[in-house]
């Protein structure tokens, strides 16, 4: 018996703006801002579970981290700030796995998150491997931002999600959280985006 030849299975994400983004292998050309944006404004972080008539979107975090990582830093530049706002970008073709969840599988989702974050990188004119130091701001914003995501709409009480991702440092300005519906929050992501671009 004859046996025909196996495709392989299909590996690239059709955007609205018409592109094709190859996941396995992401070209700088095949992405948009504006799919970024709609993709982010419809991903839900804690997986939804959040208080709120809307989810608390991916957007609305990025927005929030890059905030957070200027007022860590106030002299930062904007391509460090858009470098932030840009930090889990890929997530608008990936979804969020939350950590609980990537731990459990134990596949290094990591390193695709990583090649898709510097075709996005390279497409804004932005360094393909970010310092450490500046990575590390990041990393401290984002911890800043789950703590407030957390004890506001999440339902953790202050001590357990400084447990998880660190106490806040006092005075840090940090704005009272609302999730906006998905065209809100992809309006709001794409203003930022135009300021710092």
């Amino acid at each position: 018996m004859r046996t025909l030849p196996t495709q392989p299975p299909r590996a690239w994400q059709r955007m609205l703006s018409g592109r094709r983004l190859d996941l396995l292998n992401p070209s700088p050309l095949d992405v948009e801002i504006e799919d970024i944006a709609h993709g982010l404004a419809r991903v839900a972080r804690w997986n939804g579970q959040t208080r709120g008539s809307h989810a608390f979107s991916v957007a609305q975090h990025c927005v929030l981290v890059e905030r957070l990582t200027g007022e860590l830093k106030p002299r930062l530049s904007r391509q460090g700030r858009l470098l932030a706002l840009l930090h889990d970008a890929p997530e608008y073709v990936v979804g969020d796995l939350i950590s609980p969840f990537k731990a459990a599988v134990g596949i290094n989702y990591k390193d695709f998150e990583l090649r898709l974050a510097r075709a996005i990188h390279i497409r804004f004119g932005l360094p393909a491997e970010p310092t450490n130091e500046l990575l590390g701001l990041i990393k401290r914003a984002d911890h800043l931002s789950a703590y407030h995501e957390a004890t506001q709409l999440a339902g953790f009480s202050r001590s357990e999600a400084a447990k998880f991702f660190g106490a806040p440092p006092k005075g840090l300005a940090v704005p009272r959280l609302v999730p906006l519906s998905p065209d809100q929050a992809q309006a709001q992501f794409l203003e930022r985006f135009q300021r710092l671009a």
